[in-house]
């Protein structure tokens, strides 16, 4: 392992991340912030047809696919392991399974390289990938995450620290539309073929927001959303009428999503914030990505929000939350371990 007492840290550091919480296999190269490549080998299709990600697939399929995606990110950038200066990889939260083989995969390539190996936790992730946007962002500003196990706005003071200023008392905002999504009939992943249909839909059918009404503190539930989606198709097929699956799903992302742009910007507001961020692979749904940036416009707050295919698990955030962590001195032992879960906070 590489010598500390030896090791000066880099303004402009190259750092690879390496992902693999979940069904995606993925590499980035980073060169300070500015992104040299990011390559994914998916197991989705395969995971499409169970409809959902089987744990024991997504590890065999990371084992098979992560030297690979390694080389075709070096590749893609134009350099050697050798010009590494740090590994970031994703250690927590997600598939027990899957996190390690990324995780042995990365401590082997630093420790054969002698370079520092970075830890990541996946959450952060994703707030990280608004930097991937702008250069030049720096704390503070006020961040919306949204996932399939998240759901929260936070207060990002600094590069390492955040304050959780609310976040869902029961389900996740990306669970509830993958649950929504089977209930309508709708294939894996759920998301996006909810966004889809609800295109063709109307916001006419009467659901519950997802904002916790008279809290002491600013909560969110999805849990009886996602009740009252099932209660209105099941009861429209017991009276024998036909069910709009367009207008449900158009009226449940209605639900899900006005609640959180809403108390996200008086989050800004009313701590004299002037810039919003977003990160989660819900913030990938174009009706939400288009009513934050109207209402951050309206309120006259900047909103940087990542490129669709960095809401998603991928590596670049890892790299980029990488880079903050080896900027930090923040560096892993060769005795990391991986974990299913990690708190928010």
């Amino acid at each position: 392992m590489y010598n500390k007492e030896n090791f000066k840290i880099k303004e402009t550091p190259i750092i690879l991340g390496i992902e693999s919480s979940c069904d995606e296999t993925a590499a980035a190269v980073i060169f300070g912030r500015k992104l040299l490549s990011s390559e994914i080998i998916s197991s989705a299709t395969e995971q499409a047809k169970y409809g959902g990600v089987v744990p024991e697939i997504a590890s065999r399929a990371h084992t098979d696919a992560v030297d690979e995606v390694v080389r075709r990110a070096l590749k893609s950038a134009d350099i050697t392991a050798n010009q590494l200066d740090g590994v970031a990889v994703t250690y927590g939260a997600g598939l027990l399974g899957a996190l390690l083989v990324g995780l042995s995969f990365a401590k082997g390539l630093a420790y054969s390289l002698n370079i520092p190996l970075i830890a990541v936790n996946h959450i952060r992730g994703h707030l990280a990938a608004a930097y991937l946007v702008d250069e030049d962002l720096k704390p503070p500003f006020i961040t919306l995450l949204a996932s399939g196990g998240h759901t929260a706005i936070l207060h990002t003071k600094s590069y390492t620290q955040f304050e959780v200023l609310g976040g869902t008392c029961d389900d996740a905002a990306g669970e509830a539309f993958d649950k929504v999504a089977r209930v309508l009939g709708l294939p894996y992943p759920g998301g996006v073929n909810v966004e889809r249909l609800a295109r063709s839909g109307q916001n006419t059918v009467k659901l519950p927001p997802s904002l916790v009404r008279n809290s002491t503190r600013m909560q969110f539930s999805y849990s009886g959303l996602k009740t009252a989606v099932i209660n209105a198709v099941h009861n429209a097929e017991q009276r024998g009428e036909a069910v709009s699956r367009e207008d449900i799903a158009c009226s449940f992302q209605h639900a899900a999503v006005d609640s959180l742009v809403k108390k996200t910007v008086e989050c800004a507001l009313a701590r004299g914030i002037n810039t919003v961020t977003a990160g989660g692979g819900v913030i990938a749904n174009g009706y939400l990505r288009d009513t934050l940036t109207k209402a951050c416009q309206k309120a006259r707050l900047k909103c940087i929000l990542p490129e669709k295919k960095f809401c998603t698990d991928n590596a670049a955030m890892i790299a980029a939350e990488g880079l903050t962590q080896y900027l930090a001195g923040n560096f892993a032992q060769m005795s990391l371990n991986a974990t299913a879960q990690i708190p928010l906070g």
